[in-house]
């Protein structure tokens, strides 16, 4: 555990993962709104192959602006933003739109599953919209890790939140993406579906090398991560290894009291 300095760049990687060209890379990316509130001041960070990121903080803190800036739904105000090697600052909305779908997933707190279709059509959708063929070796290995093999064929009204959220997780890897960015995904659930979906992010990443970057005011959610930073005003403030519930919820009462 360590505090940063302003600028400082964060880097995340797992043990055994070949070296590659990262999954996210940010330089310097500061990102300012009409009226001039910074939401972002200065932020690098890189997140390699294989890592299970927390990213915390107070509300307007900036963790939901790094993720939208760092999966390409929003354009920094300066700064570089690369995923999987590919610079996305200068694209238009059309190419920025074509990168996300080929290499970025996304898990929300509402599992936006259409409700007119099945799970099994619900989960490759995506890939269709995109013309490309499913691996189907690929989807069965995910479906079979959720523990979705005999409700492909319901529609999402007929499951529990745990199995939607767990059918949202396969629809976001389905196209195998660099990175998937998951933001709050156990806010709608109950407990032990909240866990059990913690548990699917976190064997997807350890089991099937998988990058995911998750949003979340949850210290035990982010404790399940590999890595969390903590931010507050617009800058990561603090990296952690192998966090703990106790040692995050410490940081947020912290920042709270500043």
């Amino acid at each position: 555990m360590s505090s940063l300095r302003q600028g400082q760049s964060v880097s995340t990687s797992a043990v055994g993962v070949a070296q590659r060209t990262p999954a996210i890379a940010l330089g310097r990316v500061s990102k300012t709104y009409e009226g001039g509130v910074r939401a972002l001041d200065d932020v690098s960070l890189t997140v390699e192959h294989g890592t299970f990121l927390a990213v915390m903080g107070p509300s307007g803190s900036g963790k939901s602006t790094l993720m939208h800036c760092a999966a390409g739904l929003d354009s920094p105000t300066s700064g570089s933003v690369r995923i999987d090697g590919q610079e996305i600052a200068g694209l238009n909305e059309t190419r920025r739109t074509e990168l996300r779908r080929e290499r970025v997933g996304f898990v929300f707190q509402a599992y936006n599953l259409i409700p007119s279709l099945s799970v099994a059509d619900n989960i490759t959708l995506p890939l269709r919209l995109a013309g490309r063929r499913p691996d189907r070796a690929w989807l069965d290995t995910l479906v079979g890790r959720v523990g979705l093999g005999d409700r492909l064929g319901h529609r999402p009204a007929e499951l529990s939140g745990g199995q939607q959220q767990r059918a949202a997780v396969v629809r976001a890897l389905a196209a195998q993406p660099a990175v998937v960015f998951a933001d709050e995904p156990t806010g709608a659930l109950d407990l032990r579906s909240a866990h059990q979906v913690l548990d699917l992010l976190r064997g997807l990443v350890d089991e099937l090398r998988q990058t995911v970057v998750m949003v979340t005011h949850d210290p035990a959610a982010a404790a399940r991560a590999h890595r969390a930073l903590v931010m507050a005003d617009g800058r990561v403030v603090e990296a952690l290894e192998a966090p703990t519930a106790p040692q995050l919820a410490d940081h947020l009462v912290a920042l709270g009291e500043r």
